[in-house]
């Protein structure tokens, strides 16, 4: 299949609010040529990240806008704009090409209308652009509910935020203390001519210079190295883990920090990882071999505590709560398309319901670490807050260290170009058990 109509068909699945690109992408990838993968994908996710733009420059060139039906037009016409403003494409190619596909779609009426508004944008994209410069929208690439959030609750930092969201992400890596010390990698990345450095503020992290297929590197079968950004690395030192206690990891898929976890304190008692659906765990548990470590897997509802709780307490509970994403746009810039305004109230109550079913399984004495990769002050310190002022028996522990801003509760992590995510972390105590 040609890359152009395949990432087409990712694209119309996310414009259609039917699928993320997590979702609809491997399915087309997987009937183009090997090849042309990386094409593919760079057009599905390059549109995406810019489609406020693009859609912007589209509605300009368009005499009418395109029904619902024809939204795979739509996502060729995005795509190939895209082509035009952000890669090296010949020109001549990018038109043609995806002009093509018109018919592939079973559309060749729209080979007319596309090979005129792309010829149209080859010509007057820069000066149309220029005049819808003046809206933040175009300007930042953000669609205006998250722009006008994020401006109101960043007021400093709002438009470095948008440009860490539409930067290319770095390639993190987490060394598996277990087996080598991050300076000994650093040395055998050195000896195999990858440029890299330490993270700044996780112990275990490596920055790589360039991002490269991971199954290459030194000792990744062995489970010596994981790819993990730095912002989720700082869970693992945040839980204070020590031999002896029994560790919940709610809401683990993919897995990464319940990986951490084990690696971090051989001599835990045990790890249980929960997550919503089974087909969730199945990265959990690939990831868990291949570091040759052990997790109590739990497909489960994490609020319904009746149908997987075991009524042990846990000493240390990690809670990386579904949340906006805000933080990782950079990784999944379809959340420009899927994240709607009204997603957010919603996920702060679904947060907060799951910190109520997290904190009966807590023991006394115990801490619970929450955690979000939102940007929004709505899904972390008003959710904490909240639980704070309804739970007599919780109260909250400093995070120590230099990364973040410290909020009201907890500490955001913003998004840095060339550095970590957006996160968020509270550590909460728990210093009395509910009354009945």
């Amino acid at each position: 299949m040609n890359p152009r109509l395949a990432a087409a068909k990712a694209l119309t699945a996310v414009l259609n609010g039917k699928a993320s690109l997590n979702s609809s992408l491997p399915l087309q990838l997987d009937k183009v040529e090997a090849r042309d993968r990386g094409l593919t994908q760079d057009l599905a996710f390059g549109t995406a990240r810019w489609h406020p733009r693009l859609s912007a420059l589209a509605n300009k060139l368009l005499q009418k806008p395109f029904k619902a039906a024809d939204a795979d037009v739509e996502a060729l016409l995005l795509i190939g704009l895209y082509q035009l403003l952000y890669t090296r494409i010949p020109a001549h190619a990018a038109i043609g090409e995806t002009v093509g596909c018109a018919d592939k779609l079973k559309k060749p009426w729209a080979k007319g209308l596309l090979n005129a508004v792309l010829r149209n944008a080859q010509r007057e994209s820069e000066a149309l652009l220029s005049e819808l410069e003046h809206d933040p929208v175009v300007r930042t690439a953000h669609p205006r509910w998250l722009q006008k959030s994020l401006k109101a609750f960043w007021p400093e930092q709002w438009e470095a935020i948008c440009a860490a969201n539409n930067a290319h992400p770095p390639m993190i890596l987490r060394v598996n203390r277990r087996h080598k010390t991050r300076d000994a990698y650093l040395q055998l990345l050195a000896e195999s001519a990858i440029q890299a450095q330490p993270c700044t503020f996780s112990r275990d992290g490596i920055v790589l210079a360039e991002a490269c297929d991971v199954r290459t590197l030194p000792g990744f079968a062995e489970g010596w190295i994981s790819v993990q950004d730095e912002a989720a690395q700082l869970a693992a030192d945040l839980l204070d883990l020590a031999p002896g206690q029994r560790v919940l990891d709610a809401c683990c898929a993919p897995g990464g920090k319940t990986c951490h976890i084990l690696e971090a304190e051989p001599k835990l008692a045990g790890v249980v990882a929960v997550d919503l659906e089974a087909k969730r765990l199945v990265r959990v548990r690939e990831n868990l071999e291949r570091l040759g470590l052990s997790a109590e897997l739990i497909a489960a509802d994490g609020r319904d505590t009746a149908t997987w709780w075991d009524g042990k307490p846990f000493q240390r509970i990690l809670l990386d709560a579904p949340c906006s994403a805000t933080g990782v746009i950079r990784r999944h810039p379809d959340i420009k398309l899927t994240r709607q305004p009204d997603d957010i109230a919603a996920l702060a109550t679904l947060q907060g319901e799951l910190l109520d079913a997290m904190w009966h399984t807590l023991e006394v004495g115990g801490m619970l670490l929450y955690a979000t990769c939102s940007t929004l002050p709505t899904e972390n310190t008003e959710v904490i807050e909240a639980f704070l002022a309804r739970t007599p028996g919780a109260r909250e522990l400093a995070i120590a260290g230099e990364f973040g801003i410290q909020q009201p509760h907890g500490r955001q992590l913003l998004a840095q170009e060339g550095g970590h995510d957006g996160f968020y972390y509270a550590k909460l105590i728990k210093i009395a058990a509910a009354r009945s």
